[in-house]
C-alpha cells in the first residue's frame, strides 16, 4: 500500500509531500505522545496522531517515518503551518478520528507495531 492509497482510504488532504505519495506503507503507529513515538515506533512507520505541533514533524523526520496523518480535522496552528513548509516527511490530514483511521488502515493491510516490531 502507498501513501496515495492511504490518502484515498482516509479521504485525506495532502499538506505537503505530494511528490512522495508513492512511498510504501507496511506499518502504522498511532499515539499522541512524542515520547511514545520515539520509544516504540520503528523506522518506516506511518504516524497517526491528533497531536498537531511542530514536535511531531521533527520527531517523524528523526525517526525516519514514512509519513504522518493528522486526524480529527482540526486546522494546523501557525507554528505547525510554518514547519509544514520545510518538512521532508509527507503530511496528510483527515477529518476522521484516530480509531476510525486505524480501523480502516488495518482493514486494508497496514499492520501495527509494538516496540519497533511488526505485529
Amino acid at each position: 500500500m502507498t501513501l496515495r492509497d492511504i490518502k484515498d482510504i482516509l479521504d485525506a488532504e495532502v499538506l505537503c509531500g505530494e511528490d512522495l505519495l508513492d512511498k510504501e506503507v507496511k506499518t502504522g503507529f498511532a499515539c499522541d505522545l512524542v515520547s511514545e513515538m520515539l520509544a516504540f515506533a520503528g523506522s518506516g512507520n506511518l504516524i497517526i496522531t491528533s497531536l498537531k505541533n511542530p514536535h511531531v514533524i521533527h520527531t517523524a523526520e528523526v525517526m525516519d517515518a514514512v509519513g504522518v496523518v493528522f486526524v480529527g480535522g482540526r486546522n494546523p496552528n501557525l507554528a505547525l503551518a510554518k514547519q509544514i513548509e520545510n518538512s521532508q516527511v509527507p503530511l496528510l490530514a483527515t477529518d476522521l478520528l484516530m480509531f476510525k483511521c486505524c480501523g480502516l488502515l488495518f482493514q486494508h493491510g497496514v499492520l501495527g507495531t509494538k516496540r519497533g516490531c511488526i505485529q
